[in-house]
């Protein structure tokens, strides 16, 4: 098991980067180049949420069986939690944080990953991967 954290700063309040951040939609769009979507649903996530999905990496790899559980979506506190696994990984634990920071907030990603002999791998795949949501999800917000 690895963890891996990611944090990225947001100059807009903290209500607005959590709707965001939570809205299927988005997650299509901030993904976009990245993994593509196969049956995600629209809206927002929603506790208890279960998600049998196909994931294609760069969306030009062959789809692959992806499998997600919201163990937790609370909009008061903004935090999401999820238990995810498929395409190689037994154990995907997502955390995803918003808080409100002096000039704005801050999303925080935490991923406990199982994969067994190839879990640095996907550690180092879950590092660029979050990462890099940061100036989609960036450009998404400041465009309205």
């Amino acid at each position: 098991m690895k963890t891996v954290y990611v944090e990225s700063n947001y100059p807009v309040p903290a209500a607005e980067l959590w709707a965001l951040a939570t809205d299927y939609g988005a997650l299509a769009q901030v993904m976009q180049g990245i993994a593509a979507f196969e049956g995600l649903p629209k809206g927002r996530a929603v506790t208890g949420q279960k998600l049998n999905v196909m994931v294609s990496l760069f969306g030009k790899l062959p789809n692959q069986p992806y499998f997600m559980e919201v163990l937790e979506c609370d909009d008061e506190r903004m935090i999401l939690r999820s238990s995810e696994k498929g395409a190689g990984v037994k154990s995907w634990k997502h955390t995803l944080e918003v808080t409100e920071t002096a000039d704005g907030s801050r999303l925080s990603d935490k991923i406990d990953i199982d994969a067994g002999w190839l879990t640095s791998i996907f550690a180092v795949w879950a590092k660029y991967l979050y990462s890099a949501r940061h100036k989609p999800r960036l450009k998404l917000l400041l465009s309205g």
